[in-house]
């Protein structure tokens, strides 16, 4: 069961940090947040923000070295898994909380049978014999709707598609009805209509069994309708946190303005030209003092260059790592007035 106020999962303080030749990288530099029970949400950012290094680091799959959880806690269910044995961490991995990779295809092994990729997770987790894993297999597929599971559960991964792939993946993470499920850009590479059907999968299950679903995306379109909540990263921080509605209608991050201003609007005129932020994600080997985002910011002043910025309460629920953060806010909310 869930910890009495319902919360199935609680960061703190995070920090993961990789030794490299160029220095320490602080890949996920000081996270903290909470997941409620049945709760959706969506982890946004530019790639090399520390999305995945988050979620890697929830599941104790960061490899050591040259990478190391320096501080933090990760309290599941009431459960410290920092300070588990990784014996320990075994029996929750896979069981309790499951991850969909990024990439099907790395991720499946292409030297065995789906069937047997499948069923390996059940006769570890469930104590399944050969029989009862390999009908649990055949149900697993058919759950992610995969045609004739009953012939396709002996092929191999190369005989799938893309989208069947990425089912095949939804369907090992499910096998054993996880708590928490973190799904790692689980719609990349895959063409529209699949990516619509892979994501109403994972809602409909989240609804069926009352799983709780960590969504890692740099597609804000896909967490606009899938996540009660959302956190914004860029360079291994939290840059604003807050429930999904509000985030898109008033951000109170000059970062997150500009990943909303990115997202092709069909309103917009031919011929508009698409926004990007200028410039490149800093080098979080070597960070600038002062805001990790000034030298992109369109807002910046001295201040940004030269001190790190507070992370301001603009409500209860809404966070952002600004030093103009409640003005940012107030002119979302005037244009959203309008």
């Amino acid at each position: 069961m869930s910890e009495t106020n319902g919360t199935i999962l609680t960061v703190n303080n995070l920090k993961t940090y990789f030794q490299t030749e160029d220095g320490v990288v602080k890949a996920v530099d000081g996270i903290t947040f909470e997941l409620k029970k049945g709760e959706t949400l969506g982890i946004v950012g530019e790639s090399g923000s520390g999305k995945s290094v988050t979620n890697l680091s929830v599941m104790r799959l960061i490899p050591e070295p040259p990478g190391k959880i320096v501080d933090g806690d990760i309290i599941f269910d009431g459960i410290d898994v920092r300070k588990l044995a990784i014996d320990d961490v075994r029996k929750i991995r896979g069981k309790r909380i499951a991850m969909i990779f990024q990439d099907p295809m790395t991720s499946l092994n292409p030297f065995l049978k789906i069937s047997t990729q499948l069923m390996e997770v059940t006769e570890l987790h469930l104590g399944h014999n050969k029989k009862q894993a390999y009908d649990h297999a055949i149900k697993m597929l058919q759950t992610v709707g995969i045609p004739d599971a009953k012939n396709r559960v002996d092929n191999y991964p190369h005989e799938f598609s893309g989208g069947m792939r990425q089912r095949v993946m939804i369907a090992m993470a499910l096998s054993c009805d996880p708590e928490l499920l973190i799904a790692d850009e689980p719609t990349t590479a895959l063409d529209v209509t699949i990516q619509a059907q892979i994501l109403e999968l994972i809602k409909d299950l989240k609804k069926r069994m009352g799983t709780s679903v960590i969504l890692i995306t740099h597609d804000l379109g896909v967490v606009a309708g899938m996540t009660e909540k959302i956190i914004v990263m860029y360079a291994g921080k939290v840059f604003e946190q807050a429930p999904t509605r509000e985030l898109f209608s008033t951000p109170a991050n000059p970062y997150t303005k500009g990943l909303l201003k990115s997202v092709p609007d069909p309103a917009h005129e031919d011929g508009t030209e698409l926004y990007q932020i200028p410039g490149l994600p800093p080098d979080v080997a070597h960070l600038p003092p002062g805001c990790p985002f000034a030298e992109r910011c369109e807002m910046a002043k001295d201040i940004c260059r030269q001190d790190y910025p507070p992370f301001v309460q603009i409500n209860e629920n809404h966070h952002s790592l600004c030093h103009f953060a409640k003005e940012v806010y107030a002119e979302s909310l005037a244009n959203r007035v309008k």
